[in-house]
């Protein structure tokens, strides 16, 4: 990974600055404009920031590898001896399978490497390309500035996930036969609602990585070292499905942010049972509550000039 793509865009190129021959407007205008466009504004140029630069595609790249070689591995193999992820054994019976499958391989490491990366990039770039203090020249703010970095993140988890869905789905419905699902409940749907569900999964599956992409926001302002923060990032997304593992702390598994990760298979019963998409959405909510606190605690007393 070049510094050139870790390094955000300056911040000329993506923001224009408050005029100083010009008044601010009432409410914290700048040339008249409202602060809402503003902020609406800032988000539309950092989300064009994020997916212009080459690491981000990378990384989209190397997620929509996880089902292609799925897919190809089961075609080759005629579906091996049936041991391997949840959904493996019914890919060659139903190509929508493939999609499923590839969110079982990935959400344990591929996607929260690449949610680490961007999260912890989200404040630490700008501190360490010496940006940061320009961005808070304009009229965003530091508070404004936070929930835009972490909108960002939030885009960049539901991009993701749906490039695993739908990238699975497509390579499925091209190397196996597709036709109605048979639910884990033993209900058979259409294809259409299949393909309904398997955006449903990409949701709850987005959702769930909002814990750690609030985690990694909070991390990113401890520190001008962006490549710390990506690191410690994934670190703790991994130590956290380690500890879900040990029985001993079975105690704490709830309180952990991974604790639904997998949950999705909810989604596929007939009716669907909504009770882990609600439990999910309000433990990422706590932490996404938790950590944005500690880091606006944070970055609103960080030294920017330093």
């Amino acid at each position: 990974m070049s510094s050139a793509d870790s390094a955000p865009e300056p911040a000329a190129a993506r923001t224009p600055g408050p005029d100083p021959a010009a008044p601010a407007g009432r409410g914290g205008t700048d040339a008249g404009r409202p602060r809402r466009a503003v902020g609406v504004g800032f988000l539309l140029s950092e989300l064009a920031t994020l997916f212009r630069r080459p690491r981000t595609w990378a990384m989209l790249a190397a997620l929509a590898a996880v089902p292609v070689l799925i897919a190809v591995a089961v075609r080759l193999t005629d579906g091996g001896d049936g041991r391997g992820p949840a959904f493996l054994g019914s890919i060659t019976q139903n190509g929508l399978f493939v999609g499923f499958t590839a969110l079982v391989v990935s959400i344990p490491l591929f996607l929260p490497l690449t949610v680490g990366v961007v999260a912890g990039d989200s404040i630490a770039g700008e501190a360490s390309s010496a940006t940061l203090r320009y961005l808070l020249v304009s009229p965003v703010g530091r508070i404004r500035l936070l929930v835009v970095k972490f909108t960002a993140a939030v885009v960049f988890c539901l991009v993701a996930t749906l490039v695993v869905t739908v990238v699975g789905t497509l390579i499925g419905w091209a190397l196996f036969p597709i036709g109605p699902v048979t639910l884990l409940s033993g209900a058979t749907v259409d294809v259409g609602e299949a393909l309904g569900r398997s955006l449903l999964i990409a949701l709850f599956v987005a959702l769930s990585l909002t814990g750690l992409a609030a985690i990694g926001l909070f991390i990113s302002t401890l520190t001008d070292a962006p490549v710390g923060a990506m690191a410690a990032t994934v670190v703790l997304a991994i130590a956290a499905q380690v500890v879900g593992q040990l029985s001993q702390l079975e105690w704490l598994h709830p309180w952990l942010f991974t604790y639904h990760w997998l949950d999705f298979a909810d989604l596929l019963r007939q009716p669907i049972d909504w009770s882990s998409f609600g439990g999910n959405a309000l433990l990422q909510l706590a932490y996404v509550a938790v950590f944005g606190a500690l880091a606006y605690g944070r970055f609103t007393t960080k030294d920017v000039l330093s």
